[in-house]
């Protein structure tokens, strides 16, 4: 195996505990139970459970991952729009948005909701 090969190989659990440990947070903050981040992820319940409990992770580049990663952009995107502020960040999530034609934590459960509140809070942050 080539050096560079090896070096690579001994980088991905890290890169997979860092998303898994970020995306967790991010779900928590969000306000998201476990059975929902599962359906953000496209994964069962039990399997949100061993992310929880280390004993599996999540790789960035297969599905799960991608998913995992559009969660992140949203929830950065959100902090960016409200700050640290909790409680707007629960009225954003919670609240009914018209632009959406939904409650961004019941969309963020489908991929084409996921993509599109993120497309949301990227539009708003952008300097007009």
């Amino acid at each position: 195996m080539p050096a560079h090969s090896a070096a690579r190989a001994a980088i991905r659990p890290v890169e997979d505990a860092v998303l898994t440990k970020a995306v967790l947070r991010a779900a928590a903050l969000l306000g998201l139970s476990s059975a929902a981040l599962a359906r953000v992820l496209g994964v069962s319940e039990a399997s949100v459970s061993r992310l929880a409990s280390g004993v599996r992770a999540i790789h960035p580049a297969t599905k799960e991952g991608e998913l995992a990663l559009l969660l992140l952009r949203a929830y950065r995107s959100l902090d960016a729009l409200v700050g640290t502020d909790a409680a707007q960040r629960k009225a954003w999530m919670d609240g009914y948005n018209r632009a959406l034609n939904g409650r961004p934590k019941a969309l963020l459960e489908r991929a084409d909701g996921l993509v599109a509140v993120v497309a949301y809070l990227d539009a708003m942050r952008a300097p007009a």
